[in-house]
């Protein structure tokens, strides 16, 4: 499993190492420290012994497919399609200011200085907020 986010790779490895699978962290602190360099060395990335790999694989996917709830335990959907299977706290960048977020964060060699944090469905790629 690979991320940008260490929080969600620490509740991952966290959730495998309960169910008695052993896994290691890679990258977790060039990443963090510099996120330009996320897209350069892969993400974040959790990874187990090839023993225990399909055993994780069916915990990450069982996971991944439980659907996303709000405050009181109502599944969230996609207002566009319907669908259940969304990102959570995805990054956007859409609208004007993340455009001129994208050209300062590109000039400047910086992380992009704005960003909204939205869900996006993995069915129609609509992004909303919650």
């Amino acid at each position: 499993m690979t991320s940008d986010n260490n929080i969600d790779i620490h509740m991952m490895k966290g959730k495998l190492e309960s169910e008695e699978i052993t896994c290691y962290v890679f990258d977790e602190n060039i990443v963090t420290l510099n996120p330009l360099f996320n897209i350069a060395v892969g993400g974040i990335k959790l990874r187990v012994h090839e023993l225990d790999a399909e055993k994780a694989k069916d915990i990450i996917k069982e996971i991944n497919s439980t659907p996303s709830r709000d405050e009181f335990q109502n599944v969230i959907k996609c207002p566009q399609c319907g669908s259940e299977s969304l990102y959570t706290n995805f990054r956007s960048m859409k609208g004007i200011f993340g455009l001129i977020s994208a050209i300062i964060s590109f000039i400047l060699s910086i992380f992009p200085i704005y960003f909204k944090s939205v869900y996006k469905c993995k069915a129609c790629d609509f992004e909303f907020k919650g």
